[in-house]
């Protein structure tokens, strides 16, 4: 990749939170302003991802670099890598999806600036499980074994949550409720930290809960979330370009962006009522909260008012010696792994996004 900033300092970040996507913002500004555009544009961003749709999406806009080149993949981008990501995904897809709930979305929540976009458009807080479904909906399709091919929908789906992320902009500071001192809505850095908390902190995860993970398959699935910032308008200077710059670059947004606030404890109650809610498993309330506890560990989880008694230490290892005898198990067909768990997580998400 061609990061070339190995200190994040407040100098760069600061910048950082001043900036948004400027094609995409100037592309929003002019739709909008036309009432027929912005329809077209609308329902289009509601449709379905198919090949099709999306090529005469491109056709519609065909002066529109943004548009026009969203399938085009950095020249960095490694099939090989790609691919290997796709495969750890297929492999523990269900446990890399309870991760972005239990840890990667409170993780997010505790950025205090960054969180004052979900909470004043209060959709994650009063429309919490559709909210939460459409961001699972896009972490399958983005990971998919052929989600960047000519049939996948990796690109469209990156590039309806581009659009929607200028929007969201647009409308933000529209409604006279954003302070500036917080940076832009959903600025550089924000998205930065968000990228990195789909990525590097569910590989964390995965290690706190006993997977085995090497650091093979740790660049493999960090090279996708790489390629996926770069298409979603991440600036270069803020894809890292390996592991060890991606922990520097957490470590200094955590510390400048994390702290206790009345927007993360109520988007974290949000998603932790969802949790409870639709909990299925003999797991009670209490090893629930107690495992998020342990995740986010206790500086995080006291910030958020996650509320619970420690997770017991031999639940903990038991966990884990269950987990990591997990990784003998012969990865199988990646296809076919990818299939079965996407169709169980849609089924069993059906009933409760209904009833929301």
């Amino acid at each position: 990749m061609m990061n070339q900033v190995k200190v994040y300092n407040d100098e760069l970040l600061n910048g950082k939170r001043s900036l948004g996507d400027p094609p995409v913002d100037e592309f929003i500004k002019n739709v909008f302003a036309d009432n027929a555009k912005k329809l077209q544009l609308q329902q289009w961003l509601s449709t379905k991802a198919d090949p099709d749709h999306f090529a005469l999406f491109k056709a519609a806009y065909p002066d529109v670099n943004f548009i026009t080149q969203a399938s085009d993949l950095p020249q960095w981008a490694d099939p090989k890598l790609m691919k290997a990501g796709s495969v750890f995904f297929a492999v523990n897809a269900e446990m890399i999806m309870s991760l972005l709930g239990l840890l990667s979305l409170p993780y997010c929540y505790t950025a205090a600036n960054g969180a004052m976009v979900l909470y004043l458009s209060e959709l994650i807080r009063k429309q919490t499980t559709k909210r939460l479904y459409d961001t699972a909906i896009f972490v399958w399709e983005v990971m998919a074994p052929d989600a960047f091919s000519k049939h996948g929908n990796a690109c469209q789906e990156i590039l309806k949550i581009r659009i929607m992320h200028a929007a969201v902009r647009h409308y933000t500071l529209q409604s006279n409720k954003w302070d500036d001192s917080w940076g832009l809505p959903i600025n550089q850095e924000d998205m930065a930290g968000t990228n990195l908390s789909f990525s590097l902190i569910v590989m964390r995860g995965l290690r706190m809960l006993g997977f085995k993970v090497s650091p093979q398959e740790q660049t493999a699935f960090m090279h996708v979330w790489a390629v996926i910032g770069y298409l979603i308008g991440l600036d270069k200077d803020l894809i890292p370009e390996n592991t060890k710059i991606a922990q520097i670059l957490d470590r200094s947004i955590k510390d400048r962006q994390f702290c206790a606030s009345t927007p993360g404890k109520e988007l974290t109650q949000s998603l932790t009522d969802h949790i409870l809610k639709v909990n299925k498993s003999s797991a009670t309330a209490d090893d629930i909260l107690g495992l998020m506890r342990y995740l986010l560990g206790k500086e995080i989880a006291d910030m958020l008012s996650i509320k619970a008694p420690e997770l017991p230490g031999y639940k903990i290892t038991l966990l884990r010696a269950i987990n990591y005898l997990k990784g003998f198990k012969p990865d199988g067909d990646t296809q076919q792994n990818y299939k079965v768990a996407y169709a169980k997580f849609k089924k069993q998400s059906a009933a409760h996004v209904e009833k929301s």
